[in-house]
């Protein structure tokens, strides 16, 4: 918590912050190995489509990290999780279910090399989306060794094991949070993802009646009372 004093998330909207992220995924990817994570190049259709909202985290105003996170309807499909398991995320907005989609986690090697909290606040936003959007599901298509953690901290389910996903070139498995049943219980054990609703909007609004994306968001889970903390998820 003492943490989010220092730190302050950016949507990224502009042609020059978008070039700073597209550097960071490729210094972060070329880091792991992992380029191969993004065989269409480290900016790609899916970014500019209109429910992406691609978030810079920064550390005393230093870039550490960055994220995409996909809102998914029946009614708007697109998200890369859609592209690796077709069939599964089909069969989650065939019931009507209402979708955060985070994808392209990257995080600077050098700087957060001695942080273990930019997972966690990198992957804030999507708990934040969570809550706006009133989505049914945070989903996660990660690498089967990186499963065992979103099990831990966000209680996810496996949907699909392990697989060669053909659009990312390696295994891949496919987890959701119900955050319908776990968002309290997700929010009581880690409060630093609970958000204020002006964050929310913040964040994720694109009313046209809204002003322009502030310069900076700063995260207010410091500052909601514990008794609103069951406004935060749709519970």
């Amino acid at each position: 918590m003492e943490i989010l004093d220092h730190v302050e998330y950016r949507r990224v909207e502009s042609s020059e912050d978008m070039e700073d992220v597209e550097r960071l995924r490729y210094k972060a990817y070329k880091a792991h190995d992992a380029l191969s994570l993004a065989p269409e190049g480290l900016l790609d259709d899916v970014d500019f489509d209109s429910h992406a909202y691609i978030f810079g985290l920064y550390y005393y105003g230093e870039l550490v990290s960055t994220i995409r996170i996909h809102y998914v309807t029946p009614e708007h499909r697109i998200s890369r999780s859609g592209e690796a398991f077709p069939e599964a995320m089909d069969e989650l907005l065939d019931a009507g279910l209402t979708l955060i989609d985070p994808a392209r986690f990257a995080a600077d090697p050098e700087l957060a090399a001695n942080m273990p909290w930019v997972p966690y606040l990198t992957l804030r936003p999507a708990i934040v989306a969570a809550a706006y959007f009133r989505a049914d599901r945070v989903i996660q298509s990660v690498r089967p060794p990186h499963a065992a953690f979103y099990k831990r901290v966000f209680y996810a389910d496996t949907i699909v094991p392990g697989r060669l996903a053909e659009s990312y070139g390696v295994d891949v498995t496919l987890m959701a949070t119900n955050v319908i049943e776990v968002g309290r219980k997700l929010l009581t054990r880690y409060p630093f993802f609970i958000s204020s609703a002006s964050e929310q909007r913040m964040m994720f609004s694109r009313n046209p009646n809204d002003t322009l994306p502030p310069l900076t968001i700063i995260p207010t889970a410091r500052f909601v009372p514990q008794g609103e903390l069951g406004t935060d998820l749709p519970l």
